[in-house]
């Protein structure tokens, strides 16, 4: 598939997949005789997961840390593993930051509609 597409089945722009190959993040992509890239449904399930790490806050050091072990193939399972194991546990931790501070914003609304229906 193109470039466009896996941009667009990724949630990535076209300018962050370039950069990310430039980083060496992505696997080798094949180009068509036209010279144009010709991504695979395996590439582009990595672009997803890469929008997905960074979306969710991972530092770019260890993205680039976690596609070199990728990179290196089978023999890194476990260490790619736990490097997805310690994010989970970090996203969690954020859930419920994000959880209790949410609590704290609908008590705060529901103050305010009470104080606006006593001003009425």
């Amino acid at each position: 598939m193109r470039i466009s597409e896996a941009a667009s089945t990724s949630g990535l722009s076209i300018d962050t997949i370039r950069y990310y190959e430039k980083l060496d993040l992505l696997p080798k992509i094949a180009r068509g005789s036209d010279g144009k890239r010709d991504f695979s449904a395996e590439t582009v399930e990595w672009l997803i997961l890469l929008s997905s790490l960074r979306e969710t806050g991972m530092p770019m050091e260890r993205m680039l840390y976690f596609a070199q072990l990728y990179q290196r193939g089978n023999e890194t399972l476990s260490e790619r593993k736990a490097i997805l194991l310690d994010h989970a546990a970090h996203l969690e931790k954020r859930r419920t930051a994000l959880d209790r501070c949410a609590e704290v914003l609908a008590y705060k609304l529901k103050r305010y509609d009470e104080m606006t229906e006593e001003l009425s």
